[in-house]
């Protein structure tokens, strides 16, 4: 089975988000912490967690980029509990009984979606509001279509010595 991890390219998520999500933990789309927002929400950083932003299954931040990856049983079960908890905790749900087939289905959703992807695939998601609600689309960015310029941060030397 495979699921997604937040990974970061650069430091810009520390900057855009208010939560940022840590480098490696399991992440989902998150799209149902935004189910009752209208337009006088999208402001600042919330805009920013609404229009791109990763749900990291730890933090509970946000992070603009995850990568494919394998993920055990036991693994999967655990963010299942965690995430039903956390329904229990900060959304209302009634209790875990009640909240672990929503989790469940939130997780299987971002399984399904990393299933036909290699491993260290990059996947983006992009929300807008419709009149329907939420609307979700996915961007992928397969490991062999990424280059180097895309990803690594380039220093020219300093004729003093350090970099610029």
């Amino acid at each position: 089975m495979k699921l997604a991890r937040a990974i970061h390219l650069d430091e810009s998520d520390t900057q855009i988000f208010h939560n940022p999500a840590r480098t490696g933990e399991w992440a989902i789309s998150g799209g149902f912490e935004f189910s009752n927002w209208t337009e006088a929400d999208l402001a600042g950083k919330a805009r920013q967690a609404f229009a791109n932003g990763w749900l990291g299954l730890e933090s509970f931040g946000r992070v603009t980029f995850v990568a494919v990856t394998r993920i055990t049983t036991d693994e999967f079960e655990s963010l299942v509990h965690g995430l039903a908890s956390h329904f229990v905790t900060y959304w209302g749900a009634p209790n875990i009984e009640a909240a672990t087939p929503v989790a469940r289905e939130e997780l299987e959703h971002m399984a399904d979606l990393c299933a036909e992807h290699d491993e260290n695939t990059l996947l983006t998601v992009m929300r807008e509001l419709t009149e329907a609600g939420v609307r979700e689309s996915f961007r992928i960015i397969s490991p062999q279509d990424a280059r180097i310029e895309q990803v690594a941060i380039h220093a020219t030397p300093d004729p003093a010595g350090g970099e610029t």
